[in-house]
């Protein structure tokens, strides 16, 4: 599973390849499993809420999910991952930047502005929905694959946006899933990276993202395991052009299979983890199927698998393949499995209102920018969008706005969408981008009158009817108090033309 530390890759493939041979005693008194898969499709069901969970390369997925399609993940679930975008494109910057700590990393406020700046060109979401969002992260102190630092960032990231943050620090896991019938001793970072800490940290997981929960069964599962076909689901029907398996599966409970309102949760496994290699031992190890029992949860369990350069079967959280769009909306492997959420869950629901139109700038100054737009029939009110994050306080009840309290000489990015009676908000305008004007700092010893003023109070001459600078001898205009000027004390007794004071 690792997003290991690739700093000596061939004595680490030796490594992983020997722990993958070993065997390891399951836990004594708990018993994973999981149905045996049946052929099928993904089907609709009655799905009213979806989350992602993940560790690793999954974790840093799920937060690439969360993030990129906010208006349908409710919330996320995260074991040892770093914060949005980290890696920034780069294998390098990936390995010793955002598990490692040995280059240096972007902040979590320059990611968070990156993100800022994808929601107003719509490459993701709207970073308001973060606000609110429930984030459950894990860090296990015998975790030496990624720096307890770098998801310090994630949870810096997403406390930034408001979110509702827990942050587990207290395990003493290694890098792996952690879960009461994982198969791994604590501390361990061995095959197939599902640890047992004694604790039941789905439990908390789940009662964090969901509210509340009921306990997970103890007997049988009674749900199926669905095995799909995943290239039907990913960008031009080819799963592994993505790094992807083309097998994928999903638990439903017998409850969720027969019309009971359910909640769905994207599970992605990590590095090494991957069906192809150690089979269903994470489905049946993570204990979300126990919870999904009892609490009307449907279980996605996309696939990853190898490519020549993927060798290790992750989640794509650094560019591979050259999907430079990996971490937006239209990133291949997050389009795949937004296909599959949508294939269960229903594609999501448009905007009973339509977007305003004619958004425009009609006054600027160094630190406001005022906008107009036009009405949208049934309208109750509207939000004034300024780079993805809602700027007004209180619903805006006409089709004017003026954001103030700006930067001068900033450009900022703004939408606007329409709100119903209900509180629902409609879809967004086409974004308008309106720059602040650029504060000016007057100048000391600077003067602005006529140049006839200027000569009596001896900062000019005149030679006929023309005025010079005294000291300098610049050309002022014409000697008359008609005609101003600007004079700048550049040195005592020398004066110099300027555009203003």
């Amino acid at each position: 599973m690792h997003d290991m530390k690739w700093r000596r890759v061939r004595s680490l493939l030796v490594a992983a390849s020997a722990a993958i041979a070993l065997a390891v005693s399951p836990v004594a008194d708990a018993v994973a499993a999981v149905p045996a898969p049946t052929q099928g499709s993904l089907q609709p069901l009655s799905i009213d809420s979806v989350y992602a969970s993940g560790v690793s390369s999954g974790g840093f997925l799920a937060n690439q999910l969360h993030v990129a399609h906010s208006e349908i993940f409710k919330g996320v679930g995260i074991f040892s991952a770093g914060p949005y975008d980290c890696a920034q494109g780069g294998l390098t910057t990936a390995l010793y930047a955002c598990m490692d700590t040995l280059l240096p990393r972007k902040t979590p406020a320059q990611l968070e502005q990156e993100t800022r700046d994808r929601a107003a060109s719509g490459g993701v979401d709207p970073v308001a929905n973060l606000s609110g969002a429930p984030v459950w992260l894990s860090h296990g102190s015998s975790d030496k694959t990624v720096d307890r630092t770098v998801n310090d960032d994630l949870a810096t990231y997403y406390r930034d946006f408001g979110a509702n943050v827990s942050y587990d620090t207290a395990s003493s896991a290694g890098h792996a899933w952690v879960s009461p019938l994982g198969e791994v001793s604590c501390t361990s970072t061995a095959s197939p990276y599902v640890n047992n800490c004694g604790g039941d940290p789905e439990k908390d997981m789940l009662t964090h993202l969901f509210g509340s929960v009921r306990p997970a069964t103890t007997t049988a599962l009674t749900g199926r395991l669905v095995q799909f076909d995943q290239n039907a689901y990913a960008p031009g029907q080819s799963a592994s052009a993505v790094s992807m398996g083309n097998e994928g599966f999903a638990y439903i409970p017998q409850s969720c299979a027969t019309g009971t309102s359910c909640k769905l949760m994207v599970a992605l496994h990590g590095c090494y983890q991957y069906y192809g290699l150690i089979g269903d031992k994470f489905m049946a190890e993570a204990n979300l199927n126990e919870y999904a029992d009892t609490n009307n949860m449907v279980v996605l369990y996309p696939q990853a698998t190898t490519a020549s350069d993927n060798p290790r079967g992750c989640w794509n959280w650094w560019a591979y393949g050259g999907d430079t769009h990996y971490a937006e909306k239209s990133g291949r492997q997050i389009t795949a499995i937004t296909n599959m959420v949508n294939a269960i869950a229903g594609p999501p629901t448009a905007p009973a209102l339509p977007a305003p139109t004619g958004v425009t700038a009609t006054g600027t100054t160094t630190n406001s920018i005022s906008l107009t737009w036009n009405a949208v029939a049934g309208a109750a009110s509207y939000n004034v969008y300024r780079d993805g994050s809602k700027a007004n306080a209180a619903p805006l009840d006409g089709t004017t706005y003026t954001d103030s309290g700006l930067a001068s000489g900033t450009a900022y990015t703004y939408t606007v969408a329409a709100v119903e009676n209900s509180g629902t908000v409609g879809a967004r305008s086409a974004p308008v981008t309106v720059t602040t004007t650029t504060a000016t700092t007057p100048l000391p010893n600077c003067w602005t009158t006529d140049n006839v003023s200027h000569n009596l109070a001896g900062r000019s001459y005149f030679i006929g009817d023309q005025s010079y600078a005294i000291g300098t001898g610049q050309y002022m205009g014409p000697h008359t108090s008609t005609a101003v000027s600007s004079l700048h004390l550049r040195s005592p007794g020398s004066w110099e033309v300027v555009p203003h004071c």
